[in-house]
């Protein structure tokens, strides 16, 4: 089977973009590692200290996000990054041609019950001129990402990439301690009978949407006229990956706990790059009103409303929002 590298020498033709993404990747197998012992490693449990967003961190989000920083800052190709976990950006190399946003540990508020959690990275590229300790430079469009991907870590440890020209899975061969190529250029089934979304917090979601999962519930008998499963993980890189797999939509829509958020998920560390792979794959990404890579940033931690995964089944949703 093809590995990582070489698949990409082929399929990328920025050797730069390819020794960020190796780079990322030797942080990965680590993050992996500590996963797979659990409480052997001393990795599991609170880390009793909160993160920017005001969330409980874990011990292994604390981890990972160190072992992706210091990867990162000694690759002489990265100008900066930014994490979920920091307030702020860390500039790197001056010299560098890339900007790298992560979200180190998604899911983990499973990690203590062995449920699959994973890392999710975005590249952008930096201009000679930037200076990587401004926010400002980072806040560019999902539609300017030259990479994104995410690891997944669960019975098997997954990558799934794209650099712009289609999303591939790889498995991690610990025999060999590399990545190698899975699927090339996976398709995403245009339809489905599958959907994710978190229904404990239905009766804060606009009608439009409530209306939607209503007529889901109502299956055959209702106007979507056929039977749908639901599936809730509560791990965005666990609901994706199922739907790169096999087709679904997965919902985080807007809801009115705490109105001046339009969403939950981060744009720059989730929302973006979760919807270039699935773009890339042949589905669809939206807040419900507009195309998610098409939002212009407003701050680093901006959070959005999520709608992605098979395309008809995201342009039924739009079409109940646009009434």
């Amino acid at each position: 089977m093809q590995r990582l590298r070489t698949f990409l020498e082929h399929h990328c033709d920025n050797p730069s973009l390819v020794d960020v993404i190796d780079g990322l990747m030797v942080a990965c197998k680590d993050i992996a590692y500590k996963v797979q012992l659990g409480s052997l490693a001393g990795v599991l449990g609170s880390a009793e200290q909160e993160n920017v967003q005001g969330e409980c961190q874990k011990k292994l989000d604390v981890i990972a996000n160190d072992l992706l920083k210091n990867s990162l800052r000694a690759m002489p190709q990265v100008k900066g990054l930014a994490s979920e976990e920091e307030a702020d950006p860390v500039a790197c190399n001056p010299d560098g041609e890339f900007l790298v946003l992560f979200d180190p540990l998604d899911g983990s508020s499973n990690i203590d019950v062995n449920v699959t959690v994973g890392t999710i990275f975005s590249v952008l590229a930096a201009r000679p001129e930037d200076d990587a300790n401004h926010e400002s430079i980072y806040l560019q469009t999902g539609e300017r990402q030259v990479a994104a991907g995410y690891v997944l870590y669960g019975p098997s440890t997954l990558l799934v990439l794209s650099t712009g020209n289609g999303t591939h899975v790889f498995t991690f061969d610990p025999r060999i301690g590399e990545f190698s190529l899975q699927r090339e250029s996976v398709k995403i089934p245009a339809t489905t009978k599958e959907f994710a979304i978190n229904m404990s917090n239905q009766r804060f979601w606009l009608p439009e949407m409530q209306n939607y999962v209503a007529d889901l519930l109502r299956g055959e008998e209702g106007p979507l006229e056929k039977r749908y499963n639901m599936r809730w993980i509560a791990s965005m890189v666990a609901e994706i990956h199922r739907i790169i797999t096999r087709g679904g939509i997965f919902m985080y829509p807007y809801d009115s706990r705490e109105p001046a958020k339009p969403g939950k998920l981060r744009l720059m560390y989730e929302g973006n790059p979760m919807s270039m792979l699935i773009e890339q794959a042949g589905g669809k990404a939206t807040t419900a009103f507009e195309d998610i890579m098409q939002v212009e940033p407003t701050s680093i931690h901006q959070r959005v409303s999520v709608v992605m995964g098979s395309a008809d089944e995201v342009d039924t949703v739009i079409r109940y929002h646009k009434g």
